[in-house]
């Protein structure tokens, strides 16, 4: 009889296993997976309707409700060519529902730790535009405050999957 041990393996007649646990990489992606699902223009409710509406799309071979739930738990992340189905549906792009936008990848090193007093100075300052804008932020309730951050949240979301072109 299999039996779960405390630390989270599987005993089996004297062999352990380790359920499979997500990456970072896999969670990531089935966070912009999500997000591209919830602003879709018809939204979809779990993982056997998203299975269902992918195999509707993709031509190729088609996928369970399990395989689907791996993807928006971060458990599994699927092929690029799957990628590449999702994406077309969803309206977003491939590289985005991918590797996220270019914003969410990590410096390995920076150049140099050391700014000059210039450099920093000129990070942190505001103009007068943006200053107005803070003291009028601050005059708002909390509740306005949330309204206007989950604004600003949508749209910066919006920019990194549809980029504006110029």
């Amino acid at each position: 009889m299999a039996q779960y041990q405390p630390d989270g393996f599987l005993s089996c007649a004297g062999v352990s296993h380790t359920s499979p646990k997500p990456t970072d990489e896999k969670l990531d992606f089935s966070k912009r997976l999500r997000l591209a699902l919830k602003r879709s223009h018809k939204p979809v409710d779990g993982a056997a309707e998203l299975a269902l509406q992918f195999n509707l799309r993709h031509s190729k071979d088609s996928i369970t409700a399990q395989s689907a739930h791996k993807w928006l738990t971060g458990k599994a992340r699927p092929t690029a060519d799957k990628i590449d189905t999702l994406a077309n549906w969803l309206n977003v792009s491939a590289h985005w529902l991918r590797y996220g936008s270019p914003n969410d990848v990590k410096p390995k090193q920076p150049a140099s730790p050391w700014r000059t007093k210039s450099q920093v100075e000129k990070e942190v300052s505001l103009s007068e535009a943006e200053t107005k804008l803070i003291a009028e932020f601050r005059r708002l309730s909390t509740h306005q405050r949330h309204l206007i951050a989950e604004l600003t949240e949508q749209l910066s979301v919006e920019q990194e999957i549809w980029p504006v072109q110029d």
